[in-house]
């Protein structure tokens, strides 16, 4: 059917001139998820009727809703020279690399496979910065080889090696050090990069000694300072205060070695609380902003409050943001496979696991959870179990109705079938009676979902999908057990060592 196919570029620009008329480029909408009829939609196309030909679980992202963020916080950043970087390790399928490539974007990347992923997306590798605490020789030569915009500098002893290296491959290697600036970004430990006691970054008072190094270095050149806080930041005054701090550094390194660039990094926050809600602009008004949601923060507001720093810098300005751009462009369909009641517990148990988005077990983070159809909810249908690797629920052709309808609340887990007990999506969530074969979405699942999943217990990868419009294409396939194996080597013999 037409839907399986690629999109074709004529579609895709409709839908980006759609976003364009539906909202001004600074508004603060946040996605295109909604309800048309009672059933849940992406963009134009209805998500049961995606899961019905993809199965579940299965990652779906919105075109439109990725290019509308990298658009209003390109419009926002007119007023500097600057280059939107994006962040990779958020989510690297190639479509999606491909998709922001085609914009204008840069990339960000902290491995050689990202890299890798970038140049096969049509990325431009002199667009690229290459971040990370633990570059490899390889890893540096490939970027040098591709020419790569900067390396990050994460430390003298990484210094010294690109030197080396650079040296050996009579290449010149372009650097940026990345300045830890001992700022608290108010986000969760495992988020947090800007203070002293992270692994990231060099001290901002040792600096300017290793800038000094590094000019009498004979392959390297400097062009620029790098900064990165952290992640899922929904507060303003972290960024300036962090900028306020190296600023200082970036004008004496202009002034003494003419640096092209002062790179402020990412983290901006999203919205997960009230991320359905809040992909309608009229939930960004200051008077319907729930008090459990008033950190959000928007594009505007962020840069409203970094513009007055740089502005007078006269430098290109690098952003690296990853999870503001397609965090709230996916969602997780996962199937209900079973109720279950112990005691006073009840429990959903569903067909997507920790190892499918681990976000909820490993950092306790929050994810919305909606029925795809709003009234009435999709059964779901067993396949023949040589079929359940491939597509382990198809919708059946009935649907039935639900309590749903009348709003019935119940506090519920919604829990995945790993043997874990920290394999769960939500606890004690108060939500529309849930009964097996539901179809649920979760919601804010672009970023740090895929990327970050596993074959934990031997569960195939699943399916990803990409929205444009009332186009819909596979982006990745879902796994089969063969997969699980592929790559394995069989010992015919037995293992010898010496005695």
């Amino acid at each position: 059917m037409a839907q399986k196919k690629m999109f074709r570029r004529a579609a895709e620009t409709d839908t980006r001139d759609a976003c364009a008329t539906r909202r001004s480029p600074l508004d603060s909408c946040v996605h295109f998820f909604h309800y048309r009829n009672g059933k849940l939609h992406c963009e134009d196309v209805d998500l049961a009727r995606v899961a019905q030909e993809f199965g579940t679980p299965l990652y779906v992202y919105s075109a439109s809703t990725i290019l509308d963020h990298y658009r209003r916080l390109d419009a926002a950043l007119a007023p500097l020279d600057h280059l939107i970087c994006y962040a990779a390790k958020a989510n690297s399928n190639r479509a999606i690399l491909k998709l922001l490539a085609d914009a204008g974007a840069g990339f960000d990347i902290v491995s050689g496979g990202e890299l890798f992923r970038v140049l096969k997306a049509g990325g431009d590798p002199a667009k690229c910065t290459f971040a990370g605490v633990g570059k490899s020789p390889e890893e540096m030569e490939y970027a040098l080889d591709q020419r790569v915009y900067s390396f990050n500098v994460e430390s003298e002893a990484e210094l010294g090696y690109i030197g080396k290296i650079a040296t050996a491959k009579k290449l010149r290697a372009p650097i940026a050090l990345r300045v830890n600036p001992d700022v608290d970004p108010h986000t969760h430990e495992y988020t947090s990069t800007g203070l002293q006691e992270n692994k990231f970054g060099i001290a901002l008072e040792h600096a300017a000694a290793i800038y000094e190094r590094a000019a009498n270095m004979p392959n390297i050149d400097i062009v620029g300072v790098q900064m990165h806080i952290g992640s899922q930041i929904t507060e303003a005054k972290p960024f300036a205060d962090a900028i306020k701090k190296v600023v200082p550094l970036v004008r004496e390194l202009k002034l003494k070695v003419g640096i092209k660039f002062f790179s402020i990094g990412g983290g901006l926050g999203i919205v997960y609380e009230s991320s359905f809600a809040s992909g309608a602009k009229e939930w960004w008004d200051s008077s319907t902003i729930t008090s459990a949601s008033k950190s959000a923060l928007s594009i505007q507001q962020y840069v409203d409050a970094i513009l007055p720093l740089l502005r007078d810098l006269k430098l290109r300005v690098l952003l690296e943001p990853g999870r503001l751009l397609v965090g709230n462009a996916g969602v997780l369909l996962t199937g209900v496979r079973y109720i279950k009641q112990t005691g006073q517990k009840k429990f959903a148990i569903v067909d997507a696991g920790m190892n499918d988005l681990i976000r909820p077990a490993l950092y306790h983070s929050y994810h919305e959870i909606i029925p795809v159809e709003e009234g009435r909810v999709v059964a779901l249908r067993r396949l023949p179990p040589c079929r359940t690797a491939r597509r382990p629920y198809q919708l059946s052709k009935s649907t039935r109705k639900s309590k749903n309808t009348n709003k019935t609340m119940e506090k519920i887990d919604i829990v995945g079938p790993v043997c874990e007990s920290g394999d769960f999506f939500a606890i004690d969530r108060e939500m529309p009676e849930v009964r097996e074969g539901d179809l649920l979405a979760i919601m804010s699942a672009g970023a740090y979902g895929f990327v970050m999943a596993s074959n934990y217990n031997s569960r195939p990868l699943p399916a990803e999908v990409l929205v444009s419009g009332d186009k819909f294409s596979l982006i990745r396939e879902r796994q089969t057990y063969q997969d699980l194996v592929r790559g394995e080597v069989s010992v015919d013999r037995p293992l010898r060592g010496r005695c």
